[in-house]
């Protein structure tokens, strides 16, 4: 479903953040990638989303190489990725349900679709009595948790988390993690980085652990060695 051939990525002051990584994600896998601050895992994950261009090398998904498509074949692949973040990014003047159902209009879904869908994918996070609560009205958790619905109401083949857990505390970050499992377990591929190892042991799936650049091991039984 990804492959990453040979990637490498070295910044004009060059610095490497990537460096000749090769590895492929199969579709409904749950791969945690980890490292230390710096390790590049940030990098790689912006290379899915063509937020960042390989310097050597090239990123799959499926057969199509992600940094040739047109744009209008890009926006069709990212409609197919969702993505959370570390900082939420949800929009402060809108509602729980207006934060989602603006990802829904700018997928060209019709109203009574986001009518029917936003509350249910609330339900699915555990949310469905947040409804109508504005960003600052939630939790450090709660936020998150709206961001995931946000991510998954489209239908997306795959979930893209980068360090969703780094601002949250041990039992919110547990319940984060749990949700990210339900949604694989339906079906969506889903790929999290993160530097926390309470996190890799909960998860307990396939690891991938980088640093300076580089992968340094790929273990399927949920190992986190650093």
């Amino acid at each position: 479903m990804i492959y990453f051939d040979k990637v490498s990525k070295i910044y004009p002051d060059e610095s490497v953040a990537l460096d000749t990584i090769s590895f492929g994600v199969k579709p409904k896998e749950f791969v945690t990638i980890v490292g230390h601050s710096g390790a590049g895992k940030s990098t790689l994950i912006k290379m899915l989303i063509a937020e960042e261009w390989p310097s050597d090398g090239a990123v799959f998904f499926e057969s199509a190489n992600i940094h040739r498509l047109k744009k209008s074949e890009m926006n069709k692949l990212r409609r197919r990725i969702g993505t959370v973040f570390q900082d939420f990014r949800l929009i402060p003047n809108k509602t729980a349900y207006e934060n989602i159902a603006f990802a829904m209009e700018a997928s060209g879904r019709t109203d009574s679709e986001i009518a029917s869908d936003v509350p249910h994918v609330l339900e699915l996070v555990g949310l469905g009595n947040k409804i109508w609560s504005f960003p600052h009205e939630l939790s450090g958790g709660e936020k998150q948790r709206v961001a995931i619905a946000r991510a998954i109401v489209n239908q997306p083949d795959i979930i893209i988390a980068d360090e969703p857990t780094g601002n949250l505390d041990p039992i919110n970050t547990y319940e984060i993690i749990k949700i990210l499992q339900k949604i694989n377990e339906l079906g969506t591929t889903v790929l999290l980085t993160t530097h926390n190892k309470g996190v890799v042991d909960t998860v307990n799936g396939r690891v991938i652990t980088m640093e300076k650049g580089k992968i340094i091991r790929d273990d399927k039984d949920g190992k986190y060695v650093l």
